[in-house]
């Protein structure tokens, strides 16, 4: 299974036993829509909510932090998913929330894990069905064991501030990574120091669907990306973070870690080293 898959592709695999489907949909920055409300109202046949905002570590004050892998395990087991089954995810959500999804899965050991192309809206506008209500799922068991090579945390950016071992691409918008804009999360303005910026929405076309490999490479090199040397990504609370990751991962490059923390932690520490402006 290719990690983008079309919704032709997920309409013939629909109904093969080793399939799961799950709606990653999510909405940090709007609560006035709720994805619980919306997945019942309609959902890929068979889908799963995943419920991604709530897998998170309860115990830290950071926004949709990773969870521990028992919390992780438990709760998607509780939804019929093991690490071997194929899981495809989508969303319907401005964000592209099911790219976190997606690396939050192959970061707990998943081993095929793929994203919808366009997400709902595709399938939607393919003229094929929806349905409402809750999807029956039978318990199983996801042996999950966290990859620890693709997270980073605070220490690890800041030893990196200094070193620069590895390339820091940021995924938020221009005005928000010049400091332009005031950051939603209450946080300092501008960027981690040495940081590169790629908005996400670069990666997409009108209608959400991720470019060509040709065009992400173009995006990359423009952002001043080294596609020879390891990357990291970030952005606000590592969500579309995860976008610039899976896009790298399109184009062949596995070499990618995600800030867990961003700049919801980065910004808000006042010890941090911080550039307003361009990059």
């Amino acid at each position: 299974m290719d990690a983008l898959v079309s919704t032709d592709w997920l309409a013939e695999a629909l109904g093969d036993p080793d399939l799961r489907i799950l709606d990653a949909t999510a909405f940090a920055l709007d609560p006035a829509r709720d994805p619980r409300a919306e997945y019942l109202a309609g959902h890929i046949p068979t889908a799963q909510f995943l419920d991604l905002s709530g897998l998170a570590d309860p115990d830290s004050d950071l926004p949709g932090m990773l969870p521990g892998a028992a919390r992780f395990a438990e709760r998607v087991g509780a939804l019929g998913v093991s690490e071997g089954d194929r899981i495809v995810l989508y969303d319907n959500s401005p964000h592209r929330t099911a790219a976190r999804a997606w690396w939050m899965f192959r970061t707990f050991g998943a081993k095929e894990v793929a994203i919808l192309d366009g997400g709902l809206h595709a399938w939607h506008s393919a003229g094929l069905p929806l349905v409402p209500g809750e999807e029956p799922a039978g318990p199983a068991i996801f042996a999950a064991r966290r990859n620890d090579d693709a997270v980073r945390n605070l220490a690890q950016i800041r030893g990196n501030v200094a070193s620069r071992v590895e390339q820091v691409l940021d995924a938020r918008g221009a005005a928000r990574f010049t400091g332009e804009e005031a950051d939603p999360h209450g946080a300092a303005p501008g960027h981690i120091a040495g940081s590169r910026n790629l908005p996400y929405t670069r990666l997409l076309d009108e209608l959400g669907r991720f470019r060509t490999p040709a065009e992400i490479r173009a995006a990359f090199a423009e952002a001043g990306i080294d596609p020879h040397r390891p990357l990291v990504t970030t952005c606000g609370s590592g969500v579309t973070a995860a976008v610039l990751l899976f896009g790298a991962h399109l184009i062949g490059k596995d070499d990618v870690a995600l800030y867990d923390g961003s700049w919801s932690e980065y910004g808000a520490d006042p010890a941090t080293e911080k550039a307003i402006g361009p990059a």
